[in-house]
């Protein structure tokens, strides 16, 4: 959860002013959250206190209604709707938010049928859906060491209980990026960061540094890292110093739950 927090506050100064530069600066008085955070919280939220996916995240968002950055335009006119309702979206929102389910769920059938549940109130078109349980899935089966996850180095395709996504190499990232906002792109793109990653913060200096949709493509490679490296102690510390006391609050019962079961 907290990886994909780190990697939405890193990347939110480049969303839409890209860098290719790998050194830049991690943390600067610019580096705040996102809607990608926000969302994320709320789904924590819902499934430690007992709140409906919808409920949790309507009520977060528009607590936050005006993020860094802004939340895209048909999620930003669900929030605002008398009666929202799933809008046939396969936006990257829901593979930015879906960290949580894979870490408060104990079993791989629970977790996908979460992962699809915190899709589909929004993005219930079928990619959508799939974004959302191919990242809670591949997160589930890192921290149980159920997939095999090379020290370094890049991969071709990775198979998943609702299909497979063909993995882009780096270097064609680097070369052909731009800004979007699909699962079909920026999920294998952070598959990839994840994968060509040595530690979780190169694993977040490559997913902005490819440029993009950088928050988002940030949060969900750090979702993927958090479980195969954990975090270093300082970025926690650092991320934590740009979050309003109510979401420390979330973070922290999230991880005693985690912790302590």
């Amino acid at each position: 959860m907290l990886g994909a927090i780190i990697g939405d506050i890193v990347g939110s100064r480049f969303e839409f002013n890209n860098t290719d530069n790998y050194n830049f600066e991690l943390f600067t008085e610019e580096s705040t959250f996102t809607d990608d955070t926000i969302c994320t919280i709320a789904i924590a939220d819902a499934i430690l206190n007992k709140k409906s996916y919808k409920d949790s995240l309507l009520e977060w968002c528009r607590k936050y209604p005006n993020p860094k950055g802004a939340y895209g335009g048909s999620f930003a006119r669900w929030i605002v709707a008398d009666d929202p309702q799933p809008y046939n979206s396969f936006g990257n929102g829901s593979a930015m938010r879906v960290s949580p389910t894979a870490w408060l769920f104990n079993d791989l059938d629970t977790v996908l049928l979460e992962a699809r549940k915190t899709a589909e109130i929004t993005h219930n078109h079928t990619e959508g859906i799939k974004g959302a349980q191919a990242i809670a899935e591949l997160i589930y089966k890192i921290r149980k060491g159920a997939i095999e996850v090379p020290k370094h180095g890049y991969v071709t395709k990775v198979y998943l209980e609702e299909g497979y996504y063909d993995i882009p190499l780096l270097s064609e990232i680097r070369k052909h990026n731009n800004f979007n906002e699909t699962c079909q792109i920026t999920v294998p793109q952070s598959i990839c960061c994840f994968y060509e990653g040595n530690n979780f913060e190169e694993c977040i200096r490559l997913a902005i540094s490819i440029g993009g949709d950088s928050d988002t493509i940030g949060a969900i490679t750090g979702s993927l890292a958090e479980a195969r490296f954990g975090i270093p102690p300082i970025m926690v510390h650092e991320a934590l110093k740009r979050l309003p006391d109510e979401m420390i609050r979330i973070v922290k019962q999230f991880y005693n739950i985690i912790q302590w079961g």
